[in-house]
């Protein structure tokens, strides 16, 4: 299983101490991550492994949106900063529409992620 994190800038520390917190469940499970190339980093730098695609400006969105499209990503987890502007906004709502029309989990924040792994988890 691939799970796909994005996280605007003001919500990539979220993001890696989300991941940090989940990283047991998340081997345990054998999911992958992968993520746009900034968040990766970050990612990376705590020392998570993450298989990194292009920042979201410079199409990181559209790949990983392709990715789910071809059935190679089954959960993402976009923490968005909804007081922020985006200039690749129309890669972030194409992102969410494609895991809207083929039944994506998608969380946009830490809450809706979390349950998202707790149904996992009591699926079990």
């Amino acid at each position: 299983m691939r799970l796909a994190v994005i996280a605007h800038d003001g919500k990539k520390a979220e993001m890696v101490a989300f991941l940090n917190k989940h990283i047991n469940f998340l081997h345990q499970k054998d999911i992958k991550i992968i993520a746009t190339g900034t968040t990766g980093k970050h990612a990376q730098d705590a020392g998570l492994e993450v298989q990194r695609y292009e920042s979201g400006p410079k199409g990181g969105d559209a790949q990983i949106a392709a990715e789910v499209v071809n059935g190679k990503v089954q959960m993402v987890f976009f923490f968005r900063d909804p007081m922020d502007k985006h200039p690749h906004e129309p890669d972030i709502q194409m992102l969410m529409r494609v895991c809207d029309v083929l039944n994506i989990p998608l969380a946009t924040n830490p809450a809706t992620a979390e349950l998202i792994l707790k149904g996992m988890e009591s699926n079990a």
